[in-house]
């Protein structure tokens, strides 16, 4: 006995080997290209902001010279008024917006549950195509909506006796808002939709014995277990939000109270590519970067204290 257990430990090992050495194959790949396309884009990005252009010679005009700056850049960028200006602008942009959007596509997801199968692949497919049309596009056909004098829905109210200005100081943030909803409700009501379809049938099954009504199942039994999909679809749109960039880009070209400085992604690239500071562009993108992981973290924190808290 002893010499059979003995020969068969080698076995063992050589077959716990395996599949390790074959799930290195298959992940070798996407290590690789994720090392390369987001690891060191980031470390680069970081080594940047600690570097500044000093010249010399008489008026600044000699040769120009890289030097380190340590975190002289993060000081400017923090210095700038602007620059945090843009950030609590994104920072109330993603408390209104964010809540608006998950609500529309849980909504939109739960009233898909409920229709036949012939007409919810239709119905998916044109709730989900918006999220298809690039950002560019969406925000061009939007901005003509919003124009004085093209618009037909500003033609409508008008009739009715009002006067709107979407593209004024008081309403622009809000109708950038209502691009980004446009975009993205169906893409987190496709997320949603895949939690509703992972629900065993036996819980209808059983809710309906007990004599449970359509709004019954959807508040004790759908809403609970399609949580894990909202905590993601809120945590992407957390970092979206921040991202925010290519709708005030476009609209910008409408709306003159869109500035250089509408939100920290703008700010960045205006100074990277209008003012030729990269350095300084590399720090508001990692201060950037930053605010959006503290922000992801606090809501995943958050979330689950509240999760142990309930148990």
């Amino acid at each position: 006995m002893t010499t059979s257990s003995t020969g068969r430990k080698p076995e063992r090992r050589r077959r716990s080997a395996r599949p390790d050495r074959k799930a290195w194959t298959f992940l070798g790949p996407f290590l690789a290209v994720y090392v390369f396309a987001m690891i060191l884009p980031i470390c680069y990005a970081i080594y940047q902001s600690l570097l500044t252009v000093e010249r010399s010679g008489p008026l600044g005009l000699g040769e120009p010279s890289v030097e380190f700056a340590g975190l002289d850049n993060y000081a400017l960028a923090l210095e700038q008024t602007a620059f945090l200006e843009g950030f609590g602008r994104v920072l109330l942009f993603g408390v209104v917006q964010v809540p608006v959007m998950l609500v529309l596509a849980l909504v939109l997801a739960l009233l898909l549950d409920q229709v036949k199968d012939r007409w919810a692949g239709l119905l998916r497919a044109t709730y989900f195509l918006p999220y298809g049309i690039p950002g560019v596009i969406a925000t061009l056909l939007w901005g003509f909506l919003y124009v004085p004098g093209i618009s037909p829905i500003n033609d409508l109210l008008g009739e009715l006796g009002f006067q709107p200005d979407f593209l004024g100081y008081d309403s622009i943030l809000w109708s950038i808002a209502n691009i980004v909803v446009w975009e993205f409700a169906g893409y987190n009501m496709l997320i949603i939709v895949a939690q509703l379809k992972s629900i065993p049938q036996e819980l209808y099954e059983a809710a309906r014995i007990d004599g449970a009504g359509p709004w019954q199942v959807a508040l004790r039994i759908k809403l609970p277990l399609v949580r894990p999909a909202l905590i993601l679809t809120c945590v992407f749109s957390i970092i979206g939000t921040m991202q925010l960039f290519a709708e005030p880009l476009v609209l910008k070209k409408l709306a003159p109270v869109v500035t250089n400085d509408f939100t920290p992604n703008l700010s960045a690239y205006f100074d990277a590519f209008a003012n030729a500071n990269v350095y300084l562009a590399a720090a508001k993108s990692v201060l950037l970067a930053v605010v959006a992981m503290v922000l992801s973290f606090s809501f995943l924190s958050l979330v689950s204290r509240k999760r142990k808290d309930d148990r």
